[in-house]
């Protein structure tokens, strides 16, 4: 009973990692541009089929020098690519709508999903299909009785490092300070010197690479990948975002491990809980809205009139 208590409570940490990767890429758009960007599941779930292009590319000009590293390449290839994308589509669309209402950049975001999952389902090959997506680790080792699997050392491990990396990043680097000026006001960050749409292009960048990490452990998780993935992915990654209160970092990682919570147990403890879970996480989620409209963690906002 210890092993498989201690199995569902790896099981949670995997999720919820998983999701905290997504989550933060939601809570620092928000924190920095006021925009909640709902194409942002999207754009992270092209990460794997950048991947799955690359790793198919190079095992047919490469397979005899193709080795265990080169999944690892390709992943590390996917987060480049998608930081791009996400700065690419910064300066395409979402620049557009800094100063116009929100519901107006809600709405140019929900569209920009859509037509991600469409280029991806008509350009790649056999798109609409779910296609298998290989495990990054394979491997277990025993610690005491429980037998873990690397995959999810690797996960939790990641997560940890990304966190701790992007606090670090936030709060000890001349470039976490100018983007928190920016977050601030941005009238005042121009009169240091500072350029906002550099600091958009940087935001936008962290925010898709580290939200790629996390579509890539989601499909390996689940060992396959599909086109639609990334709206899934992005309703809990958001929500998770908003139970912590958008804007928060440590907010972001709390919602996270809530959802996740929600998750396993309902799973665990509801007949046929996989196919209800969604349900409870969203009752979840109606909950805090109701009872803390500004998140767990986040800060009331008023308003003037």
């Amino acid at each position: 009973m210890d092993a498989l208590i201690a199995q569902h409570i790896m099981n949670w940490l995997v999720l919820g990692s998983i999701y905290t990767l997504i989550a933060l890429g939601f809570s620092l758009l928000f924190g920095v541009l006021d925009v909640i960007h709902f194409s942002h599941g999207d754009v992270s779930m092209a990460a794997p089929f950048v991947a799955l292009g690359a790793v198919q590319v190079a095992s047919y000009w490469l397979a005899p020098a193709a080795g265990p590293w080169l999944l690892l390449l390709a992943v590390l290839l996917s987060m480049l690519v998608i930081g791009l994308l996400g700065v690419l589509l910064e300066w395409l669309v979402i620049r557009r709508f800094r100063a116009a209402p929100a519901m107006m950049a809600l709405v140019a975001t929900v569209a920009l999903g859509t037509v991600i999952r469409e280029l991806i389902r008509t350009f790649y090959p056999q798109g609409s299909n779910p296609k298998p997506f290989p495990a990054l680790a394979g491997d277990m080792i025993r610690i005491g009785d429980l037998v873990v699997p690397v995959f999810s050392l690797v996960v939790i491990g990641t997560t940890i490092a990304m966190v701790a990396a992007l606090f670090v990043l936030l709060h000890h680097t001349p470039l976490g300070i100018r983007i928190r000026a920016v977050a601030e006001d941005r009238s005042v960050a121009r009169l240091m010197a500072i350029r906002p749409n550099r600091i958009f292009a940087a935001t936008f960048f962290i925010a898709s690479a580290i939200g790629a990490i996390g579509a890539v452990f989601f499909v390996s998780h689940a060992g396959v990948v599909r086109f639609d993935f990334g709206v899934q992915l992005g309703l809990i990654g958001f929500s998770a975002a908003v139970i912590g209160g958008l804007g928060s970092m440590q907010g972001a990682v709390l919602g996270s491990l809530l959802i996740a919570g929600i998750d396993s147990l309902v799973q665990i403890t509801v007949p046929d809980g996989a196919a209800y879970r969604l349900v409870f996480i969203f009752l979840l989620v109606i909950a805090v809205l109701v009872l803390r409209p500004s998140g767990l963690l986040g800060k009331p906002v008023f308003e003037k009139v």
